[in-house]
């Protein structure tokens, strides 16, 4: 079964009186459980095709499908359910609330899904424990290093079983060793868990995790090949 299908997508951007084409006709299908690159360098699509997908812009045209919902048609309450249901997301930035321990911030999702607290607090320190977090439910933000941090966001992503993970550039703020580490706890949740991942990144390092790499270039697919995952960050 398909995690996500988008059919003929175009989405273009007005700066001044220039128009920019973030999306050229990108037809993609990613099924359950797959591990996906997308790739290219800097303004080749791969973000707004990222952010297409979890719903986050609309395209001009075009559909996409999550599941039975076709998402680009929703209304902005129906978007915010399908997102809190359907979808984790994954930032550069991590994003987390300041005051809020990991654990917390892990829990806030379920909060906001009307969870119970013993079931936020259980599933939460189980995912924290599956990013290998253990032992750091309690720390705040800020007593926990960059990659602590991501892992906390990915914790967050993944706590609510979503269908589809989307991750922009994860790792481009973390060292080698800790992009290491959060890559290969991607791939141990995938094969766990059949999560299905989609990675936005420019590192060939990053892409070498993937067992799927889709190229971008000027708002296009360029090429969309199967990989077994070889050599990855050192």
């Amino acid at each position: 079964m398909s995690a996500i299908v988008c059919h003929n997508l175009r989405k273009t951007f007005t700066q001044g009186e220039e128009t920019i084409i973030g999306l050229d006709e990108v037809a993609i299908t990613i099924e359950k459980g797959e591990f996906v690159c997308l790739s290219g360098p800097s303004g080749s699509g791969k973000t707004t095709l990222l952010n297409a997908m979890g719903g986050l812009i609309t395209p001009d045209h075009g559909s996409i499908m999550i599941g039975t919902k076709r998402i680009d048609q929703l209304g902005k309450g129906a978007l915010a359910d399908m997102r809190l249901e359907e979808i984790g997301f994954v930032f550069q930035a991590y994003n987390l609330i300041p005051v809020l321990s990991a654990r917390e911030n892990v829990e806030f999702v379920m909060q906001v899904q009307g969870l119970t607290a013993h079931e936020r607090k259980q599933r939460s320190e189980t995912v924290l424990n599956e990013v290998g977090l253990e032992g750091m439910a309690d720390r705040l933000p800020s007593q926990m290093s960059g990659g602590q941090q991501q892992r906390v966001a990915v914790a967050r992503a993944i706590v609510a079983n979503p269908t589809l993970v989307l991750a922009d550039e994860p790792t481009a703020n973390l060292d080698s060793k800790t992009a290491t580490q959060l890559m290969d706890a991607f791939v141990d949740l995938n094969r766990k868990h059949a999560i299905t991942f989609v990675i936005a990144t420019h590192d060939e390092r990053i892409m070498a995790y993937a067992k799927r790499l889709i190229r971008m270039q000027d708002g296009r697919i360029v090429s969309d090949d199967a990989q077994e995952p070889g050599v990855v960050v050192e």
